[in-house]
């Protein structure tokens, strides 16, 4: 693994999801892997979980961390190309990431899509100058497109609670007071389309149809309570419309997911990858369930961090 920004980047993922149990099972006895090292994180949008698991995950391993909050921490950056600096940007991209690279091993890097431009989100325009620029590994921390460091963490949380050899795991559309980026989404799709012991769904009304280079051919339902019915796991996520770029084509208050919506499915057990409108995409009935996994979820981003750093520092 060269770098980190897709299910792409993994090759065996039978194999990291190995590593990633053993590592959580003696998180501490890998500390030779991260002597001397420095982890370097890159926020350009704000961050809980992703900002304090990879810190966690760092020391972990025996790596010393720092982070920077771009546009707060740091001078103003130009990202376009022979620009002519005589206005507010005091810094170039190239300069900055170059820079960065010397003062860490590895650099984490979280940007976030505009919602405007379709195809300068979807081309990773920001995020693709980062590796360009940078000479050490990168990971993505979150992306324009993808988040994969939380549907790494997803795919230990559904291996280690899975109560069978195959599993029906449902990605299932929630409402939401403003529009939401397909990130988040996209990846869950990008990784639960790909393990060969997963009957993956995705269900969401008729417009919020997600690009079909993540989903791979993944059953789409837009009948919601089919698409539940004798599901093992529920991830509930909200997104605006990749056809319709970035716009909230409706906000159906019957998508919020309930008991009532879990009652046919085989108890599952309820994925969300947090922050979570309560009582918006998800009742307090559902995330307050002995059935709710959204707590190990989140601890299990430091193991997700963790063993992607193992494999690119070793």
């Amino acid at each position: 693994m060269k770098n980190f920004t897709s299910f792409a980047d993994v090759g065996d993922y039978k194999a990291l999801l190995q590593q990633a149990l053993a590592i959580k099972a003696n998180p501490y006895g890998y500390q030779h892997i991260g002597k001397n090292k420095t982890v370097g994180l890159i926020f350009f949008n704000p961050s809980l979980r992703t900002r304090l698991s990879s810190i966690k995950a760092a020391y972990n391993l025996g790596a010393q961390a720092w982070v920077l909050n771009a546009g707060a921490d740091a001078w103003t950056l130009e990202m376009a190309d022979g620009a002519v600096m005589n206005g507010g940007t005091q810094e170039h991209i190239k300069e900055a990431i170059a820079v960065m690279s010397q003062y860490c091993d590895v650099l984490g890097v979280r940007t976030f899509p505009t919602l405007q431009n379709k195809a300068e989100d979807y081309e990773e325009v920001v995020f693709n100058k980062i590796l360009q620029y940078a000479t050490v590994p990168v990971i993505s921390l979150e992306s324009a497109t993808l988040h994969p460091l939380q549907s790494f963490a997803d795919l230990i949380t559904v291996a280690e609670a899975r109560k069978k050899e195959r599993v029906k795991v449902v990605l299932t559309w929630a409402p939401h007071v403003r529009a939401l980026p397909q990130c988040v989404p996209n990846s869950f799709a990008d990784w639960f389309s790909e393990v060969d012991w997963v009957d993956f769904v995705i269900t969401h009304p008729a417009g919020y149809e997600l690009d079909e280079k993540f989903t791979k051919g993944a059953r789409v339902e837009y009948d919601q309570h089919q698409a539940l019915e004798g599901a093992d796991f529920v991830q509930a996520k909200n997104w605006s419309s990749y056809r319709h770029y970035g716009q909230v084509l409706q906000n159906d208050p019957s998508w919020m997911l309930t008991p009532a919506h879990l009652a046919g499915t085989n108890d599952a057990q309820f994925l969300h990858c947090l922050p979570v409108r309560r009582n918006v995409e998800v009742s307090d009935a559902v995330l307050d369930s002995p059935n709710s996994l959204v707590i190990q979820e989140a601890a299990n981003r430091v193991f997700s961090m963790q063993t992607v750093l193992h494999e690119l520092l070793k």
